[in-house]
This record gives structure tokens, C-alpha cells and sequence, in this order.
């Protein structure tokens, strides 16, 4: 299994509530075909370096996991049969990326269990 990045964004017209629920929906896409969620993130509304499809912000969303290849095909696919996704881009991390992400979210769990 190697290990994958993935940053969507979702069009701002969107509620919190739906923005949440299609990034479950692409959630269970991975769990359903064995993935391994390791970390997501909501980064909230944010604005765009330049406008797409009309639209200059937009909710973006990370999804950390472990997955074989073929997972990918899947999920992206599901990417562009939903309206509601602006882009989306997945990575696939080298031992080096890795660590980093890892050294990444411990990081983001202290500064969560300090608040």
C-alpha cells in the first residue's frame, strides 16, 4: 500500500453541513475500496489565487490515506462526476513526504489538545 495526499476543493456555495457531508461521501469512497484514512482536514472557506468557474473561493478539504494504485482511479473519477468539486489534485508521498505529514499532524495534535 502506498501512501497518498489528496486536496479538494468544494464550490463555496455550498452550507458547512453540505460541504461536510460530500467530503464524507468521498471519505466512504476510500473506506469502501479499503483505504486506510490517516488524516483529514477542513481548511475552511479560503480564497483562490484566480478564479475558476466563476467562483474566487472555495472550502478546501485533505484527506491523508494508505491505499493500492487502483484506489485512486476510483476516487478521482468520483471527483469528476460531482458537480460540487471545483479541483482536486492526489499525491503519492515518498518516505521523505511521509514523515514530514506525519511530523505534520503531530504537530497539529498538540496545538489541538492545548486549545
Amino acid at each position: 500500500m502506498n501512501q497518498y495526499e489528496t486536496v479538494f476543493i468544494l464550490t463555496p456555495v455550498l452550507s458547512d453541513d453540505q460541504m461536510k457531508e460530500t467530503a464524507a461521501k468521498f471519505k466512504k469512497v476510500l473506506t469502501d475500496k479499503g483505504a486506510d484514512i490517516l488524516n483529514e482536514e477542513a481548511w475552511g472557506l479560503k480564497k483562490m489565487a484566480y478564479a475558476i468557474k466563476k467562483k474566487s473561493t472555495g472550502f478546501y478539504c485533505l484527506f491523508e490515506f494508505k491505499a493500492e494504485p487502483e484506489v485512486i482511479k476510483t476516487l478521482e473519477t468520483a471527483f469528476r462526476r460531482d458537480e460540487k468539486v471545483i479541483r482536486f489534485q492526489t499525491v503519492k508521498l515518498d518516505k521523505y513526504a511521509a514523515e514530514y505529514a506525519e511530523k505534520r499532524r503531530a504537530k497539529l495534535g498538540k496545538k489541538e489538545e492545548e486549545a
